[in-house]
């Protein structure tokens, strides 16, 4: 047989055949007086078996393991070993389904008239469904522009957050959500803090918007989230962190400043 009729037999490419000669797992055939290589019955066979063995998901250096006469390891075993990588797969990709199960779910509102609403999908997503049906909780329309800010930087603490981490930032939110008039509260906040754009850091509704935003947080809400154990001077604006500075440049000054003294609040309250 020639190449094109052995790859044909088989059902593969003569680019993946030349490839398996490539990489050593096909041997080749000595060339014939016209140059052409000759296949025989072996190499079908062969070339058959690489084929279900890379179909049931094997890569290619496992393959080689199973065609090797002596030094491979067994077929059962490499086998196995693909059973429980593919069993995880699975397991991961059902709780991936889940969870957009659940998003969908949210999206679709209350009524499932796929209008969002309450509970709908945030313009932040895809976050947790956890962390959308906050969002959908406290949002309302017409709302602050200070709120999508708010939502961009929770969806972003928790994604880089440890797991520990990210559901004590979930459980302080959803004790914050479930405050009656905890809605009403947040966005009273919201609109101080969007009115302070362009006023002057010494401005006494700085820490009106301060005292009002940290209001927004119960204590219950503070409980679990380590805030006691912060050192106040770490988050002065000129010696915080490089996050800390980062964060609050994205605000205009007055509007740092109200955040950072909302942040000092809520240390001093959970001291």
């Amino acid at each position: 047989m020639r190449i094109g009729e052995l790859a044909s037999t088989v059902g593969v490419t003569t680019r993946t055949v030349r490839h398996y000669h490539h990489l050593g797992l096909l041997p080749e055939p000595e060339r014939r007086s016209n140059g052409y290589r000759d296949y025989g019955l072996r190499h079908a066979v062969v070339l058959a078996r690489i084929r279900r063995l890379t179909e049931l998901g094997l890569g290619l250096a496992e393959v080689r393991d199973v065609l090797a006469d002596d030094a491979g390891r067994d077929l059962a075993e490499v086998l196995a070993e693909l059973d429980d990588d593919l069993a995880r797969q699975e397991a991961a990709i059902q709780e991936r389904r889940l969870r957009l199960r659940a998003l969908l779910d949210l999206g679709r509102g209350e009524d499932g008239s796929g209008s969002g609403g309450r509970g709908g999908l945030p313009a932040e997503g895809p976050v947790s469904p956890e962390l959308a049906a906050i969002f959908g909780d406290l949002t309302r329309h017409p709302e602050p522009a200070m709120a999508a800010r708010d939502r961009e930087m929770i969806a972003l603490l928790e994604t880089v957050s440890a797991p520990e981490d990210r559901e004590r930032l979930l459980t302080a939110l959803r004790a914050a959500a479930d405050t009656p008039g905890a809605l009403e509260r947040t966005h009273e906040a919201y609109a101080l803090l969007d009115a302070l754009v362009d006023v002057d850091p010494a401005d006494p509704r700085v820490e009106e918007a301060a005292r009002t935003l940290a209001d927004c947080l119960p204590d219950e809400a503070l409980e679990g989230m380590g805030l006691g154990q912060l050192d106040l001077h770490s988050l002065d604006l000129n010696h915080g962190g490089s996050f800390m500075r980062a964060f609050l440049d994205d605000f205009s000054p007055a509007q740092a400043a109200a955040i950072n003294r909302t942040i000092r609040l809520l240390v001093e309250r959970a001291r």
